[in-house]
């Protein structure tokens, strides 16, 4: 289909929101910035939604202390901020007119909210209701969870929803991310690579509208066309407020998921934390440990990737406020994981632990 020649009724559903996913130095940004420009050419109002700008650092490094170990903890304040960010969305969609009066969330950057939703804010465009509105929302968006959460916001507002995952392999990736100015720490990308889970339209009915490019090569023209297509098609066929029992089982599953594997994440880091103290209180060589610890955390990321597939498949469907996720989490670290790492400590602590 040419884009040049899709009807205009996308005039019934002027907005959408598409997700751009996939690791860091994958291509977002660069799509972002070349679809922008396709849309200026339809004279759309269009903006990218940069979440690393709009998130502040430190929403990264909260750290916590628990039994005199500090443990890092990143999930519940890091997931305030994201949701400020599709909140700030909403807001503006709501009341663009007042968009720039409006108090912003002390949760994400201010000043890089309001160049995001500047070129939006063209008075010739805000009584322009025929005009189509485009948010580009550029970020990693490795778990389904997160995904989830812009499609309910588009549910919500009867938005226009889809999805595009940028593929580039990890070693492209981390080469592109190491000329950048501020580069991510290799380590992180190893982790998300780990982690990612990329639109799956035959497990979630939510991601239909959802592509995959391979962007190894750098971001084509063609790419940037099949982008457009998807775009189009969504402004077409705005999500629908009604609820689906199917969708909401689904909805509440990735939620259960979500709330286990984070509460034995940290179980799993207190463990870690334990068997290192127990290694230096042994005086075992600091290259050893680093081994150690390597491997611990090997066996941390397979087990909570494993962790959050087999609940995800195999658990029935709760709602979220029905199951302890700690307990659950507790139960599984428990019997899986820490058989494994008592198994790893005993390689290279004396006697075991």
């Amino acid at each position: 289909m040419s884009v040049a020649a899709v009807d205009q009724r996308v005039v019934r559903a002027p907005v959408s929101l598409c997700v751009l996913c996939g690791l860091p130095a994958a291509g977002k940004s660069t799509l972002a910035h070349r679809v922008l420009g396709a849309a200026a050419e339809f004279g759309w109002r269009a903006a990218v939604v940069p979440y690393d700008d709009l998130i502040p650092e430190q929403a990264f490094h909260t750290q916590i202390v628990e039994h005199g170990v500090e443990v890092e903890d990143m999930h519940s304040n890091w997931k305030s901020h994201r949701q400020a960010v599709l909140h700030s969305i909403e807001q503006f969609l709501q009341r663009p007119e007042v968009a720039t009066k409006l108090q912003i969330s002390s949760l994400i950057n201010s000043t890089a909210w309001q160049q995001c939703t500047q070129a939006m804010l063209r008075p010739e465009d805000l009584k322009c209701d025929g005009t189509p509105l485009l948010f580009l929302l550029d970020d990693n968006f490795f778990y389904p969870s997160m995904r989830y959460e812009v499609y309910q916001l588009a549910r919500k507002c009867c938005l226009g929803f889809c999805q595009v995952y940028l593929h580039c392999d990890l070693e492209s990736c981390i080469s592109r991310n190491s000329s950048r100015s501020k580069p991510v720490p290799t380590e992180v990308i190893l982790e998300m690579e780990k982690r990612l889970e990329p639109p799956n339209p035959q497990k979630n009915s939510w991601e239909m509208q959802s592509i995959s490019l391979d962007t190894a090569d750098g971001v084509s023209k063609c790419d940037v066309q099949k982008v457009m297509e998807l775009i189009f098609s969504a402004l077409k066929n705005p999500l629908s407020q009604l609820e689906d029992n199917t969708e909401q089982k689904e909805a509440d599953r990735l939620k259960c998921a979500t709330s286990v594997v984070h509460q034995a994440d940290r179980a799993c880091r207190r463990l870690i934390s334990e068997t290192m103290k127990a290694a230096r209180d042994n005086q075992a060589p600091s290259d050893r440990m680093r081994l150690m610890a390597a491997q611990l955390n090997e066996a941390k990321a397979t087990f909570l990737h494993n962790l959050r597939q087999r609940f995800l498949q195999e658990a029935p469907f709760f709602q979220e406020e029905d199951i302890d996720a700690e307990q659950v989490a507790k139960r599984a670290v428990r019997s899986i994981f820490d058989d494994q790492r008592k198994d790893i400590a005993s390689r290279f602590i004396n006697n075991g632990e």
